[in-house]
């Protein structure tokens, strides 16, 4: 946010503003009758959509929304590619030859007898 004396600056700035009878809809503020965005919160008002103006494009914040979106996909998709490999190695067994002992499929060793599974 702008520090306030330039915020000040930019309201010394505006044209005349007329009678102030609009409020915004997302804020209350009260609001200029020509009004296309909200001098408080910035929202777009009825005139701005009725005109056709399009709110300025605030990229920082949409570059964070889809991050943030695909690192929560990414961790769904790890998990689940997690989940599928502990599935099959659960699921394939070795029994090894030296004591019988049954090994998970992903193993190299007898966890019971330390012998080389083949």
């Amino acid at each position: 946010m702008a520090p306030f004396f330039e915020r000040f600056k930019f309201y010394s700035t505006l044209p005349n503003l007329g009678n102030i009878m609009v409020y915004c809809s997302k804020c209350a503020e009260k609001l200029p009758e020509n009004a296309y965005f909200c001098l408080k919160c910035g929202t777009r008002t009825r005139n701005g959509v009725t005109a056709g103006i399009s709110p300025p494009w605030n990229w920082e914040k949409q570059l964070e929304q889809t991050l943030s979106t695909v690192v929560k996909e990414m961790e769904k998709a790890v998990e689940s590619v997690r989940k599928s490999i502990n599935k099959s190695n659960q699921k394939i067994s070795v029994s090894c030859s030296s004591c019988g002992e049954k090994n998970l499929g992903s193993a190299k060793y007898c966890y019971k007898c330390g012998s080389e599974l083949k």
